[in-house]
C-alpha cells in the first residue's frame, strides 16, 4: 500500500518538469523565429540598399554616357570647325599672295606710266616750243611778205626777180602753215595721251591706295587684338586706358619719380607686354611693315638736374628705357622706336594733382612705319 502510493507521488511529480521542458522547447522555437525574422527583415533592408545604390550608379553611368556621346560630338563639330577654319585660312592666304602680286604689279606699272608721263610732257614742252618758234618765224615771214607786196605795190615796175621772190615767201608761208598744222596736230595727240596716261596712274593710285588700306585695316585688327591681349595679361587695371589707338600707361606705374630707372611693378607689366607683342607679332604676315611707338610725357612742373636737365630729357629717357627692356627681352629693335614729347602733350591742361597725374604717363602704340 505505501509502496503504491509512493508510486503514485512519483508519477505526480513527474509530469511538471515535462511541461516545463515542453515549454522551454516552445520558447527557444519562437525565438529562433523572431532571429529568423529580424536576419530577413535585415537582409531584405541590405538588398534593398543595394538595389537603390546600383539604381544610382545606374543613374550615373547613363549620365557619364550621355556627357560622353555630348563631348564626342563637341569634338567632332570641334574638328569641322578647324577644318573649315583652316580651309579659310587657306584661301586667305591665297588671296593675300595674288593681292601682294597685284600691288607689286600695280606699283610697276604705276612706276612705268609715271616714266611715260614724264616722257610725255617732255615731248609736249618740246612741241609747244617748236610750236612757238614756227609761230614766230610765220609772224616774221607774214611782216616781211607784206614788206615786200607793199614795197611791190610802190614799184610800178615788177621785174622778175621780185616776182620769184614773192612767189618762194608764198610757198614757204604754205609751208609753215602746213608744219604748223600738223605740230598742232601732234602737240594734240601728245595731249590726249598725256590725259589718258593721267586717268591710268589715277586709277593705279586708286587700285594702290585700296591695297593700302587693306594692308591698314589688316594692321589694325592686330592692333585690335594686341589691345585687348595687353589688357587681359595686365588684369583690367582701371588706371591703364585706351586712348583712340594708344594704350595709355600711368609713369607712376613704370618709374619711380623723376628718374627712368624701371621699378619691380614696371619690369613684371613690361614682361607681359614683350610676351603678348611676340604672341601678337607672329601672326603678323612679314611684309606688313610695323612698329611698337613708346612715346614718354611728363606733366608741366619743371625739372633741373644733372641727368635730366628739362623734362624733355626724362620722357625721352624712360622711352628709350621702355626700348632697351623690350629688346632684351626678344623684341627686334628694328619693330622699336622711342619718343620724348616732354610736358608739351598734355591730356588735361589743369592745374589740379588729377590733371598732373593724367598727363605723367607712357604711350604705346602699334602702327606701321
Amino acid at each position: 500500500m505505501s509502496t503504491l502510493a509512493a508510486r503514485r507521488r512519483r508519477g505526480v511529480d513527474f509530469w511538471p518538469g515535462f511541461v516545463d521542458a515542453l515549454s522551454s522547447l516552445l520558447m527557444v522555437l519562437v525565438f529562433l523565429l523572431l532571429v529568423f525574422a529580424i536576419g530577413q527583415f535585415a537582409l531584405s533592408d541590405a538588398l534593398s540598399g543595394r538595389d537603390r545604390a546600383l539604381d544610382a550608379l545606374n543613374r550615373e553611368l547613363a549620365a557619364l554616357a550621355e556627357t560622353l556621346s555630348m563631348e564626342r560630338s563637341a569634338k567632332e563639330q570641334a574638328l569641322t570647325q578647324v577644318g573649315d577654319l583652316t580651309a579659310s585660312l587657306s584661301t586667305s592666304e591665297q588671296a593675300r599672295a595674288q593681292l601682294q602680286l597685284d600691288l607689286d604689279g600695280t606699283r610697276t606699272q604705276l612706276t612705268d606710266s609715271e616714266s611715260e608721263r614724264a616722257r610725255l610732257t617732255a615731248d609736249v614742252n618740246a612741241l609747244a616750243e617748236l610750236k612757238r618758234q614756227l609761230e614766230a618765224e610765220l609772224a616774221s615771214r607774214l611782216a616781211a611778205l607784206e614788206e615786200n607786196q607793199e614795197k611791190l605795190v610802190v614799184q610800178t615796175d615788177l621785174s622778175a626777180k621780185a616776182a620769184a621772190q614773192a612767189e618762194l615767201l608764198n610757198r614757204q608761208l604754205l609751208a609753215l602753215r602746213e608744219q604748223l598744222a600738223r605740230v598742232e596736230a601732234a602737240l594734240a595727240t601728245a595731249e590726249g595721251a598725256g590725259r589718258q596716261k593721267d586717268l591710268q596712274i589715277e586709277e593705279l593710285g586708286a587700285r594702290l591706295n585700296l591695297a593700302l588700306a587693306d594692308r591698314v585695316n589688316e594692321l589694325t585688327r592686330y592692333r585690335s587684338e594686341f589691345f585687348g591681349k595687353l589688357r587681359a595679361a595686365l588684369g583690367n587695371r582701371a588706371d591703364i586706358q585706351v586712348v583712340g589707338d594708344r594704350f595709355v600707361v600711368p609713369s607712376e606705374l613704370l618709374f619711380p619719380s623723376g628718374s627712368d630707372e624701371l621699378n619691380p611693378a614696371g619690369i613684371q607689366q613690361l614682361q607681359q607686354l614683350a610676351s603678348t607683342l611676340k604672341e601678337v607679332s607672329a601672326q603678323i604676315p612679314g611684309d606688313v611693315d610695323w612698329v611698337l611707338r613708346i612715346d614718354g610725357h611728363t606733366d608741366r612742373r619743371p625739372i633741373s638736374t644733372g641727368r635730366f636737365p628739362s623734362n624733355w630729357e626724362l620722357s625721352s629717357a624712360r622711352a628709350i628705357a621702355i626700348v632697351k627692356f623690350l629688346t632684351q627681352a626678344g623684341i627686334p629693335p628694328q619693330r622699336l622706336a622711342a619718343n620724348g614729347f616732354g610736358e608739351h602733350h598734355p591730356l588735361d591742361p589743369g592745374a589740379s594733382e588729377e590733371a598732373l597725374a593724367r598727363n605723367r604717363r607712357i604711350e604705346i602704340q602699334l602702327t606701321n612705319r
